[in-house]
């Protein structure tokens, strides 16, 4: 197959999209809806009604990369918006499958750290939600980065953790797609890093290598119009924001006037048409009585001035706007209200704990679907970077964000205990196998850790070990432990058991 373009793609979708929005602006004009109408009640969309003129309009704030970077640093909601996602799906980190050593598993942790590889996925993480694209390259020292990506051939000390560059710092080729059947068909073949890359400037860097991070995902006709990339995440929720924004400071500006102080001057509108020293002296006057006026101060007034004291108004309902509002960020960007705003559940009975255990699921499903191959290959190279063999059967699976306290640590422990016990005593397991069973458990409980790998050798070789009665038995057939078939030798047979 040859190279594939999507230029002439994205022109079409864009025309596309034009004649889309043309084409809705006349039928807005004309009435036609596809709908419920009832003309003599003048209810449903297409009647005259307020509902009629309704529509959702282009907003495509992803393309204003100043104005998502100025929302990112001052809001606050903006930030958790973009932060939270990418910290809880880096934070518990990985734990390894397979029988490799502890001490290799813990060299393996130790060179990720040395290396910040879960800082450097947790920026790309942040950098794809907040622009719609990002990306961690590889970086293996001494290799052409625009050439396939070969974990088998890192040699030692070669693997140098992750570079992060958010898509306006790369250049797709659009002209130049994957034609390769698997995960990635489709996608740009290179990106060329821009010269305001903090390194690895004009290199092209081949997809293989790099760790592609996105925001919300869109149709593919407006993935067109987005070179490939998808859109923020503030994109969706920006009128949200901006509802959320507008009623809190609109909160706190009811609080400049919440006590009102009224005077009334006679002829003060002449005195303000005149001007001069007239209007001056009487703004003067009222900056001074502003100023004294306390507790315990005195209000000199004019004989013929009036003064009027409005007391403190009671704003009632914004709490519970601020609240629903706050909710509706909260759905849309799937992050409960007691991990976004730390702010505990309303009502009886109701501690979170259901809604954090669905949000917990939702960012496993994330670091399954985004992280898991990504970083399975980031481990195989530090891996072979390390001078580290990993056996057969290795692999990564990421460490649960929900934690037992004690108590239930302990209840746990107990039950996984008898479970085990029971087994073993119905025959099912083996010694080793119970020992292994209790091993694995512990890195949930916490009780069982001083299990040893040799103490599990231990008790395999005990059962290995002859047993008195496999003694008597090899001493009556000849060296052979094995008991003989008594229909066939009775004679040893019965000498055995003697």
């Amino acid at each position: 197959m040859g190279k594939v373009s999507v230029a002439g793609a994205a022109r079409s979708a864009k025309a596309a999209e034009k004649k889309v929005v043309k084409d809705r602006a006349k039928t807005a004009k004309t009435g036609a809806k596809d709908s419920f109408q009832n003309f003599a009640t003048q209810t449903g969309i297409g009647t005259n009604n307020v509902s009629s003129a309704a529509n959702y309009g282009f907003n495509p704030i992803t393309r204003d990369r100043t104005m998502l970077e100025w929302m990112h640093r001052g809001n606050f909601i903006a930030g958790l918006a973009v932060d939270i996602i990418a910290d809880d799906m880096t934070r518990a980190g990985v734990e390894f499958k397979g029988e490799l050593k502890p001490a290799e598993a813990e060299k393996l942790e130790e060179a990720a750290t040395r290396l910040n590889v879960w800082g450097k996925v947790n920026s790309a993480v942040k950098w794809g939600r907040l622009y719609g694209g990002g990306l961690g390259i590889n970086l293996v020292k001494g290799q052409n980065y625009s050439t396939p990506w070969d974990p088998t051939a890192i040699g030692k000390d070669q693997y140098k953790g992750l570079l992060v560059v958010d898509r306006w710092m790369v250049e797709p080729s659009l002209n130049d797609l994957v034609t390769e059947e698997g995960p990635h068909l489709g996608q740009p073949k290179f990106y060329t890093i821009g010269s305001n890359a903090p390194a690895l400037r004009l290199q092209k860097v081949h997809y293989s290598r790099v760790i592609r991070m996105e925001g919300t995902d869109i149709p593919y006709q407006q993935r067109l119009m987005e070179n490939l990339w998808t859109t923020s995440v503030y994109e969706r929720i920006y009128d949200r924001m901006v509802a959320f924004d507008s009623a809190t400071l609109g909160a706190a500006q009811l609080v400049y006037k919440a006590y009102l102080r009224v005077i009334k001057i006679p002829g003060l509108r002449g005195i303000i048409a005149e001007g001069g020293s007239s209007m001056n002296g009487v703004a003067k006057f009222v900056e001074w009585m502003r100023m004294f006026q306390v507790s315990e101060g005195i209000t000199l007034l004019d004989g013929e001035d009036e003064y009027t004291e409005h007391g403190a108004t009671a704003f009632s309902g914004l709490a519970e706007a601020l609240i629903h509002f706050g909710q509706q960020i909260s759905g849309a960007l799937g992050i409960p209200l007691v991990r976004l705003f730390g702010q505990s559940p309303a009502g009886l009975n109701s501690t979170g704990d259901s809604d954090m255990r669905l949000y917990y699921d939702t960012i496993f499903q994330q670091q399954m679907l985004h992280l898991l191959q990504p970083m399975t290959n980031v481990y195989r190279a530090i891996a072979l970077s390390e001078g580290i063999t990993l056996p057969k059967g290795w692999g990564i699976k990421f460490r649960p964000l929900w934690q037992l306290d004690e108590i239930e640590k302990s209840e746990v422990a107990a039950k996984d205990a008898q479970t085990v016990v029971s087994l073993m005593e119905a025959g099912v397991y083996t010694p080793p196998i119970a020992l292994r069973e209790m091993k694995q458990s512990s890195q949930v409980t916490g009780r069982g850790t001083n299990i040893r790998d040799e103490d599990i050798a231990e008790a395999e070789a005990l059962m290995l070990a002859p047993t008195p009665e496999k003694v008597a038995v090899a001493e009556v057939n000849h060296g052979d432990p094995i008991e003989p078939d008594p229909a066939a030798n009775p004679a040893v047979a019965g000498g055995a058991k003697k």
